[in-house]
C-alpha cells in the first residue's frame, strides 16, 4: 500500500519517462508534488525502492526505473500516454506537471536546459589527509549543470567554522573545480606541505602564500609559496536544510 505522495511521485515519474526517455530532475519531483525541499523526494524514492516500485542506476544522473505499477493504474505498456484521474484512487489526485515537456514554454526551462550531473564526493576537508586520500569512490552529489564551468569538478563537505564569513557552514558541500592555479582573494582547496588540506582564502605576498579564514576567531597562516599546492577552487555551494 502506498502513500499518496509515493502514489503522485511513481505516477509522475512514469509520465516523464513515456514523454522524454529519461527520468526527471530532484527539483522537477520536488516541485511537481509541491514539497519544500528535496530531501522528501529521496525518501519517496527510497521508500519506492524498498517496496520494488522503483530501481535506481547508480553513478548516474537521472537514472531512474519503474519496475512495476500499482494494480489501479494503468500498465506501461498500455497506449495511454499517462494516467488519468479515473486512474487514481479516490480522495487525491496527482500533482502532475502537464504539457509537452520537450518544448520550451515562457518562463520554463526544459528537461535538458536544467540537466544535473553526479560528482564524486572527495569525503571531508580534515587537517592531516591530502586530498586524495579522501576519496571516497562510493558517494556522489547531483549537481546542476548550470553550476559547472569546464574542467574537472568533484564535491567536498566542509568540516568547521573557519568559512562562517564567507557563507560557508560546516556541514556544507562546496563543488570544486579542479586546477593548480587560482588568482588572489579566490576561496581554494590547499595542499600544505603535502599532508593537510584546507579550504581558505587564498593572498600571495612576494614569495609567500598566506591562507586567509573568513572567521574573526580563527588566524591567518603564511606559508612559503613552495609549501602550498592549490587543488582547486570553489565555484558553487549546496546546503541541504
Amino acid at each position: 500500500m502506498l502513500t499518496r505522495k509515493q502514489y503522485e511521485l511513481l505516477v509522475y515519474i512514469d509520465r516523464h519517462l513515456k514523454q522524454t526517455g529519461f527520468s526527471p530532475s530532484f527539483e522537477e519531483m520536488k516541485d511537481a508534488l509541491k514539497l519544500k525541499s528535496k530531501s522528501g523526494i529521496h525518501r519517496l524514492i527510497s521508500a519506492l525502492e524498498e517496496r520494488g516500485y522503483l530501481a535506481r542506476r547508480h553513478h548516474r544522473a537521472r537514472a531512474l526505473d519503474v519496475l512495476r505499477l500499482p494494480d489501479n493504474m494503468l500498465s506501461r505498456e498500455t497506449p495511454a500516454s499517462s494516467p488519468t484521474e479515473s486512474d487514481m484512487p479516490p480522495a487525491f489526485k496527482p500533482n502532475v506537471i502537464r504539457g509537452d515537456f520537450t518544448q520550451r514554454l515562457s518562463g520554463v526551462r526544459t528537461a535538458n536546459d536544467a540537466g544535473a550531473i553526479q560528482l564524486p564526493m572527495h569525503g571531508r576537508i580534515a587537517a592531516g589527509l591530502p586530498i586524495e586520500a579522501l576519496r571516497d569512490t562510493t558517494s556522489y552529489i547531483e549537481v546542476p549543470l548550470a553550476l559547472l564551468g569546464p574542467g574537472e569538478h568533484y564535491g567536498l563537505e566542509v568540516a568547521g567554522d573557519s568559512m562562517v564569513e564567507a557563507g560557508i557552514l560546516d556541514g556544507d558541500t562546496v563543488i570544486i573545480r579542479k586546477g593548480d592555479t587560482a588568482e588572489n582573494g579566490q576561496i581554494v582547496v590547499a595542499l600544505v606541505d603535502d599532508n593537510e588540506v584546507t579550504l581558505k582564502r587564498l593572498r600571495r605576498r612576494g614569495n609567500s602564500i598566506a591562507l586567509e579564514p573568513c572567521n574573526v576567531r580563527h588566524e591567518t597562516r603564511i606559508f612559503p609559496a613552495d609549501q602550498v599546492k592549490v587543488q582547486g577552487r570553489i565555484v558553487a555551494l549546496m546546503r541541504t536544510y
